[in-house]
């Protein structure tokens, strides 16, 4: 298991005064050089809202242990076949999670491969982020800016417009 980044420590403006973490659980590395400073940019930019965590573990079975660890965490498999909702309607979910004191929300990318049975079975929220096919390390940096849209919703700010 690589963590590649690590955690904002700042305390949460949520009005109830809890600290939610977002924890993105890569399966794989994302090796294109032009992909990790978009997906950088975008996770230092959403550091300012919330504290955030790059996960990138090698197979299905580490990220198994690791949402075995983490039960209380609300988990989220990004696949083609999950409901697609739009960036308002992401920016209400995350909120409607935070208000409700959620700690932590896993959003579980993987790579090249499909998704074995059982981590589709552990993780029944499954989330698409496009009809179209994207590549894993493109779906990587759409769910990033993704986030980013949806904190800047929720704080009024003109970016998505």
């Amino acid at each position: 298991m690589v963590i590649r980044r690590s955690e904002a420590t700042r305390r949460s403006p949520f009005k109830n005064g809890t600290l939610m973490r977002i924890q993105l659980l890569l399966l794989g590395k994302t090796r294109r050089p032009e992909m990790c400073a978009l997906l950088d940019d975008y996770v230092n930019r959403i550091r300012r809202s919330c504290p955030i965590e790059i996960m990138e573990v090698r197979d299905a079975d580490a990220v198994l242990k690791r949402l075995d660890a983490d039960r209380a965490a609300t988990a989220i498999l990004l696949d083609a076949g999950g409901r697609t909702i739009d960036s308002n309607a992401l920016a209400r979910w995350i909120s409607e999670l935070r208000d409700r004191g959620t700690r932590q929300i896993i959003f579980v990318c993987g790579n090249a491969g499909s998704f074995p049975e059982s981590l589709r079975v552990r993780v029944p929220q499954k989330l698409s982020l496009s009809a179209m096919t994207l590549s894993h390390e493109l779906a990587r940096v759409v769910l990033a800016e993704q986030l980013y849209r949806a904190f800047a919703i929720l704080s009024g700010s003109p970016y998505p417009k």
